[in-house]
């Protein structure tokens, strides 16, 4: 955190990462006044790895439209009803827990506009670059020095700009 403030960072409007303990820590000491969130890709596989093999698949849609939802209230009274409609069922008591446990922390998104909640729900396009990335890099495996690192990274970036970008989209409408 302190090279990314060093480097001109400000505290941003919101972070999204997994929810490693530490990483949340630096965040709340570095970005005073900037919101956290957990991705929800990786939060809702967590609750699947925990769903039971019975009763699985409509388990799983109904978590999945509570992450669709368009607002934080739509969200909180969709995983309400989860949460009634299996509080009888012990097998789904751990999952339950789970998602009480870190809905907050997952829905962080949805206090901005409804056309930024697809690219900020999750951390997936930033984890698509870096697999990219690595992927050319273990192809060349040593570099003679920093700067042809960098020009590695810039090639890739540039190459996944151009396959993203046909027709000037803009990745958040109204920034």
């Amino acid at each position: 955190m302190e090279s990314l403030q060093s480097r001109g960072l400000q505290s941003p409007k919101l972070v999204i990462s997994d929810a490693h303990e530490g990483l949340k820590q630096a965040i709340q000491q570095r970005f005073i006044g900037t919101s956290w969130q957990r991705c929800t890709v990786h939060f809702k596989r967590n609750l699947f790895d925990t769903l039971p093999k019975k009763g699985r698949e409509e388990a799983k849609r109904w978590i999945k439209r509570v992450f669709n939802a368009s607002s934080v209230e739509e969200a909180r009274a969709l995983k309400d009803q989860f949460l009634k409609a299996y509080e009888d069922q012990p097998r789904f008591t751990k999952v339950g827990e789970l998602l009480e446990e870190g809905f907050d922390d997952a829905v962080q998104f949805m206090n901005e506009p409804v056309d930024y909640h697809v690219q900020l729900r999750t951390t997936n396009n930033v984890e698509r670059i870096n697999g990219e990335v690595r992927r050319r890099e273990r192809v060349i495996r040593i570099f003679p020095n920093t700067q042809s690192a960098f020009r590695l990274i810039g090639a890739v970036l540039m190459d996944i700009e151009e396959q993203l970008d046909r027709g000037n989209r803009i990745y958040l409408k109204g920034t």
